[in-house]
């Protein structure tokens, strides 16, 4: 799926979308989190949890000081990225973390988009460069469990 994230033409927009985002990824990993048998693929996913819930926080902060609203919940999107959790749990752990992998494409690619954004802060830019790292280890991780 190509995401129009981190393409907005203003910079609160931009912080409502991501947080929206974030919203729907935080949703996948607690219903990952419910699914998977596996106790280090449950520990480390809880760890990147951690990271979507840091990045809640940060953009939380931006909307705050742009004195706009902070969505507090994430849209439609997230019946996709949970369903497919939910259908790939019938399979096994491979399958649920080969599922979140494809949510992570979305998730990096508008990190990505919203660090080159030029509606941006200098300081807004560096943090989107960071949670892009955090994207890129989280899928990763779960491209390379998916194979083993």
């Amino acid at each position: 799926m190509v995401t129009t994230v981190g393409t907005e033409t203003t910079f609160e927009k931009l912080v409502q979308n991501l947080l929206i985002l974030e919203h729907d990824a935080l949703a996948a990993y607690e219903s990952t989190i419910a699914k998977l048998d596996d106790v280090g693929h449950k520990a480390k996913i809880a760890e990147f949890k951690a990271d979507h819930e840091r990045h809640v926080v940060e953009l939380t902060r931006m909307a705050q000081s742009l004195g706009v609203e902070a969505p507090i919940e994430g849209d439609l999107k997230e019946y996709l990225t949970t369903g497919k959790v939910a259908l790939a749990a019938i399979v096994g752990d491979r399958t649920i973390l080969k599922a979140m992998s494809t949510n992570e494409i979305e998730t990096k690619m508008a990190y990505d988009h919203a660090s080159k954004n030029s509606v941006a802060t200098h300081e807004a830019k560096a943090f989107f460069a960071k949670a892009y790292a955090d994207e890129t280890r989280h899928k990763d991780y779960m491209d390379a469990a998916a194979a083993s």
